[in-house]
């Protein structure tokens, strides 16, 4: 009778362990972090550098990065910003600093403790995402406020967006384009044909309102109609030929340093010829998405009936593969 409870009692506590939950950790896309930068670098002339600080940078928004691998990233960034005199390059490394990193076991991420190389990032820290346990930290609790900070209010909030902590898997700089810098320009103003924003105000407003519909709307030219027609729709077959190819691939696959991709539902990214594999947010899953207002397609996690609609929306057919 004795064995009898205690198999009962084991069998119930594993049952237990097998319910718990399984969405340990909060994670993103980290390719994309500093993409916006990569792309600025890229048009000013950066050349091969641009592709080499944005594969170092994004390797530093996972989790296994260490506290200040950020932040040497985003100087890196900026040695490169004044090298070619771009003052927005500077502002989309500023953001970049403050991108919440990956989140283990949805606790706190810790903050860097030393200053960095450029007074431009000077202040400058990143904010948590919104799904993280406020009232703990990962690590060895050596970084639980940042430098030269007492308080962070509200919990998760940085410099550029003060209200409060950035949803779950989002990039800062979709949501603001101010970086919160203290006199909102950076010294590579005087010598650069860049501008910084320098307004206080939310640049996007998160949930849609009446006030939130742009004021400047451009005209559509003759044309224009059918020719946006048939991108739209060459964008929804260019997303399914990369999904088909990506049903292909295993972590074990060759690939080009830099070539991002998709295995087993999981954000893949090529380092040193092999794939780093991030996985999407909860209930989420990585896709090849066509592009809505121009010419491409974007590699991101969204859920399968989104990622259906989106390709059927421009008019190819097949599903996500188009099989």
């Amino acid at each position: 009778m004795v064995q009898l409870r205690t198999v009962l009692f084991a069998t119930i506590s594993v049952s237990v362990v097998l319910a718990a939950p399984q969405d340990k950790r909060i994670a993103q896309i980290t390719s994309d972090g500093p993409a916006a930068w990569a792309d600025a670098c890229t048009s000013s002339g950066g050349g091969s550098k641009c592709g080499d600080i944005k594969q170092k940078a994004a390797s530093t928004l996972l989790a296994a990065g260490k506290n200040c691998d950020q932040q040497d990233a985003a100087d890196d960034m900026v040695d490169l910003s004044k090298t070619l005199k771009n003052a927005n390059m500077v502002r989309l490394a500023q953001l970049f600093v403050q991108q919440p990193r990956n989140a283990p076991d949805k606790l706190q991420v810790p903050y860097c403790q030393k200053a960095p190389r450029n007074a431009e990032l000077s202040g400058l820290f990143h904010c948590q995402f919104a799904g993280s346990d406020f009232t703990k930290f990962s690590g060895d609790q050596t970084g639980n406020l940042p430098l030269g900070v007492r308080t962070v209010t509200p919990p998760g909030s940085c410099p550029a967006k003060t209200d409060g902590p950035v949803p779950d898997g989002i990039q800062l700089n979709t949501l603001v384009k101010n970086p919160g810098v203290s006199g909102g320009e950076s010294v590579v103003n005087a010598t650069s044909t860049g501008t910084v924003d320098t307004s206080r105000a939310p640049s996007v407003v998160l949930s849609p309102t009446a006030s939130a519909t742009p004021t400047a709307i451009v005209a559509p030219v003759t044309g224009a109609k059918s020719f946006t027609l048939r991108m739209s729709e060459k964008n929804g077959k260019d997303a399914q030929t990369l999904n088909k190819k990506f049903a292909t691939l295993s972590a074990d696959s060759t690939c080009t340093t830099g070539e991002d991709g998709c295995i087993n539902g999981q954000f893949a990214q090529c380092v040193g010829g092999n794939f780093a594999v991030t996985g999407c947010a909860g209930g989420t899953k990585c896709f090849a998405l066509p592009l809505v207002n121009k010419a491409g397609t974007s590699i991101t996690c969204s859920t399968d009936a989104d990622a259906t609609t989106r390709i059927a929306n421009t008019g190819a057919t097949g599903g996500i593969t188009g099989a």
